[in-house]
């Protein structure tokens, strides 16, 4: 089954032209790998109120997955969380926990993580952090979840989440 995702990279020196951006082309080339189609990539600095209209954009145009990467740690800008909190209808606190689980199997800085996860009409936003590999290191283990995730959202899967993904 194949998902329109959409990245959003949240970032004050990306969006400024001072850094390149190198996590949404990870995660795109990632989430392709894996069959997704992706809409055209978005980037905004750490401002909440701009990352709360990308991620409404985002779920307008029935993006199945929103992908953020960028924002999640203690600096104060880092406001990625909030916005998405601001804007979905649902938590889905438990693919935050396993990633922060997964991450800490890597490093105890993993427990650092802000990442919030929740649902918006048929749209699942997950938060990622802004390195490549620690976005990369995050989704990787979740991914399968997440696609039975979005079978159910989709209204295309079953109920049974005791079945174990092959």
């Amino acid at each position: 089954m194949s998902y329109t995702a959409i990245i959003i990279t949240v970032s004050d020196r990306c969006f400024r032209g001072e850094r390149e951006d190198l996590s949404g082309p990870a995660l795109a080339e990632y989430l392709k790998a894996q069959g997704f189609s992706l809409l055209d990539p978005v980037l905004v600095p750490d401002e909440q109120a701009q990352i709360e209209a990308a991620l409404l954009a985002a779920c307008t145009a029935d993006a199945a997955l929103v992908l953020t990467t960028g924002g999640t740690g203690f600096a104060p800008r880092d406001v990625t969380p909030e916005a998405t909190l601001a804007v979905i209808e649902r938590q889905v606190p438990g693919i935050p926990e396993a990633m922060r689980a997964a991450s800490m199997q890597i490093t105890p800085r993993g427990m650092l993580s802000r990442s919030a996860a929740g649902i918006r009409g048929r749209t699942l936003i997950v938060n990622l952090p802004g390195s490549p590999r620690a976005a990369l290191e995050n989704l990787e283990p979740v991914l399968p979840a997440l696609l039975h995730g979005l079978q159910m959202l989709r209204g295309q899967g079953s109920a049974d989440c005791a079945t174990l993904a092959p």
